[in-house]
């Protein structure tokens, strides 16, 4: 079998998100990051979005993509709490948890969602 990007990336996803929902109804956090932008989304175990944030909804933002991923997951943490959502899981999906992934993590348990 000849293997691209595209069938390793879907096999790293599929394999971090069977692990993550295999005994949970939580809902689950899940990120998309591009060259670019960044975004984020709460979903429930039935596929309805509860919540969703990305940087292009962020017209005035000045700063690094970092910063741009920080102030992704404070805006998703406040969504969160005001939906009386207080745990979730965090599905990476194929990303590596470092860099912008980690910045938004770390925004959402600082604004007090747990997971």
């Amino acid at each position: 079998m000849i293997q691209n990007t595209l069938t390793s990336k879907a096999r790293r996803q599929h394999r971090v998100r069977a692990k993550l929902l295999a005994g949970t109804n939580l809902p689950r956090l899940t990120v998309l990051r591009s060259n670019q932008n960044i975004g984020a989304q709460i979903i429930r175990k039935d596929g309805h979005v509860l919540a969703a944030v990305t940087s292009q909804s962020l017209k005035s933002f000045k700063g690094t993509k970092l910063a741009q991923a920080a102030e992704i997951g404070t805006l998703l943490g406040k969504i969160a709490k005001e939906n009386k959502i207080d745990s979730i899981v965090f599905d990476r999906g194929a990303y590596r948890f470092h860099g912008r992934v980690k910045a938004l993590a770390e925004a959402v348990r600082e604004s007090g969602i747990k997971f």
